[in-house]
């Protein structure tokens, strides 16, 4: 069963002879419980993409549908609640809130939906990303990668049905990178849920069970 959908998604800039197609008439059909890759070079696209696909730019033309929701549709308040339920983004720039403890940061978007936490779930996925002696430290405290894995565990804990991750491991070593791969696949396998990463690695995108390549706007 599809639950991400992207219809003839197009996002132009400028218009005459500056017009640029970041995206020109892209269509694709993720799966429940899929992770998949999309690859290209600077300037391919694949970052506009990734933002069609979460709702955090609206395309030119074309319609994304998320879980037999058209998000396209949605404006304002009613987009910015659907995209704290039902997707969890992990952005390379990690974008913790440094005032606050790295379990704090796990939980931000289950408060801000007003939602009880659910303790157990979210002790399974800190225990599953090695942070559960973590907790009560701030961000700055952490490594790179102990970061990167609070992002994670922030995009897992709220049980969204998509994960998209922008470059996950573009600041991180080779080693660890690996690490927050394997455990980026592990846990979404583990609670059910579907990924969507962006990269330019052929390496990387390789750990996905799904790889698309997109290249001047066009998926090749």
């Amino acid at each position: 069963m599809s639950i991400l959908i992207a219809e003839h998604l197009k996002k132009y800039y400028g218009e005459g002879e500056t017009l640029v197609k970041a995206l020109d008439d892209v269509s694709l059909n993720v799966e429940k419980g899929e992770f998949v890759s999309i690859i290209g070079t600077s300037g391919s696209g694949k970052s506009t993409l990734l933002h069609m696909l979460g709702g955090l730019d609206n395309p030119t033309a074309g319609k994304v549908i998320i879980d037999d929701k058209d998000i396209s549709n949605l404006k304002g308040d009613d987009l910015c609640i659907f995209r704290r339920r039902k997707i969890g983004f992990i952005f390379q720039s990690f974008n913790l809130v440094p005032s606050i403890s790295v379990y704090e940061n796990i939980i931000l978007p289950i408060q801000l939906d007003g939602k009880k936490v659910d303790k157990e779930f979210v002790k399974n996925v800190v225990d599953s990303l090695g942070l559960s002696n973590k907790l009560d430290r701030l961000p700055s405290k952490l490594s790179g990668g102990q970061q990167q894995r609070v992002a994670i565990a922030r995009a897992l804990a709220s049980k969204p049905a998509i994960i998209l991750a922008d470059e996950p491991t573009g600041n991180l070593d080779s080693k660890t990178s690996q690490d927050v791969l394997n455990l980026l696949g592990s846990t979404g396998k583990m609670f059910n849920q579907t990924i969507v990463m962006i990269t330019h690695n052929d390496e990387i995108a390789q750990m996905a069970d799904r790889t698309i390549r997109i290249e001047d706007g066009h998926i090749i």
